[in-house]
């Protein structure tokens, strides 16, 4: 007899390769569970610093063969990026994006701006020498953190929720300063116009987080991708598969804004390189918000992958933001997002 704990991932994967078969004339009949292929959708999670065997295989257990990952200090040498991609794959995993940080001068457009941005041309050319496909990114004059609380969910089940009227009235922090809407398109213009012909000629993809949480405004500076209005603006100052975005469902309901429709936009003009699938209610567009779990939000997250499946993205679905739960912090005293076994349920798998 069948098991009846078939795993929410593993529905997904048939839904998405019945998607994908019902699209074809003529099409066979769909047997089995779908599976991750060169075509479709690779979902992945965060290695973090947790490489030891013990740690891939707890991924590998759930059924992740993709991971993601932070960079380090740049500029990048392509002989770490290589050697952390050669750990993984001995663990069965592949690394395929990488977070860069440390360069706030070409953030804030200050003096130093030139040398930041040379040391990301160079972690990209060490990231295309070495085989990465993707390079993801923010660009906040301020990450509006302070709005973020935790609320009880289904259970008792950690939810994260925003509220910018905890920040609205906060003051600019003395090493960020305040920027204005104007002075922040100029800033990544200049970076992007420098970046992305670099990052195309290595075979780089750069994906540009939205802000998240979107508030217009942050400590008294303006954000560039709070807005739909503003993502548009952003892959069209540098026409290119590698000026693209992370497409967030999540993010895109916090707006207010229909997910398929935006997934539909970014994805026909092959901006989408990245993707991060959760959840949320939204209250007030772009200021009052809960992040949920991924079958209890406003975000059709079927209709989504479909989408996907649709285009044929090929690159990382990440369920981020995993929902806190007591396992977790029994073991560890998670706070504000949960840990392995949260993760677990966003996953779509039963946790251990």
């Amino acid at each position: 007899m069948m098991n009846s704990r078939i795993s929410r991932r593993r529905l997904m994967q048939a839904a998405g390769a019945t998607a994908l078969a019902t699209s074809a004339t003529p099409a066979a009949p769909a047997l089995g569970m779908g599976v991750e292929g060169p075509d479709t959708p690779k979902l992945c999670m965060g290695i973090g610093g947790n490489m030891t065997e013990a740690g891939m295989r707890r991924w590998k257990q759930i059924g992740i063969d993709h991971v993601l990952s932070g960079g380090g200090p740049i500029p990048w040498q392509e002989a770490d990026i290589r050697s952390r991609m050669e750990r993984l794959k001995a663990g069965g995993l592949t690394l395929a994006n990488m977070m860069i940080v440390g360069f706030p001068n070409a953030i804030y457009g200050r003096r130093g701006r030139d040398e930041d941005i040379e040391k990301v041309r160079q972690s990209s050319r060490a990231a295309g020498r070495a085989g990465l496909p993707v390079i993801e990114y923010n660009f906040y004059a301020h990450r509006a953190v302070e709005g973020y609380y935790e609320e009880p969910g289904r259970g008792g089940a950690g939810m994260t929720s925003f509220d910018n009227e905890r920040i609205k009235d906060l003051p600019p922090l003395p090493e960020e300063g305040a920027h204005s809407l104007d002075a922040m398109w100029n800033n990544v213009t200049y970076f992007l116009k420098a970046v992305v012909p670099v990052a195309q000629e290595s075979g780089v993809r750069l994906a540009l987080h939205p802000n998240d949480p979107p508030p217009p405004i942050s400590r008294g500076s303006g954000q560039i991708m709070g807005s739909l209005a503003g993502w548009k603006r952003l892959v069209d100052i540098v026409k290119s598969p590698s000026n693209g975005i992370t497409f967030d469902c999540g993010v895109t309901r916090e707006l207010g804004e229909d997910p398929v429709e935006v997934a539909r936009y970014f994805g026909a003009r092959d901006c989408i390189n990245h993707v991060h699938f959760r959840n949320v209610r939204t209250y007030v567009p772009r200021l009052k918000y809960t992040e949920v779990f991924p079958d209890e939000g406003e975000v059709n997250m079927f209709a989504v992958m479909k989408e996907l499946v649709r285009q044929k993205y090929p690159r990382l679905v990440y369920p981020e933001h995993p929902r806190v739960l007591d396992a977790d912090r029994e073991q560890a005293g998670a706070g504000g997002v949960g840990g392995m076994r949260g993760s677990c349920i966003t996953c779509g798998t039963p946790g251990p």
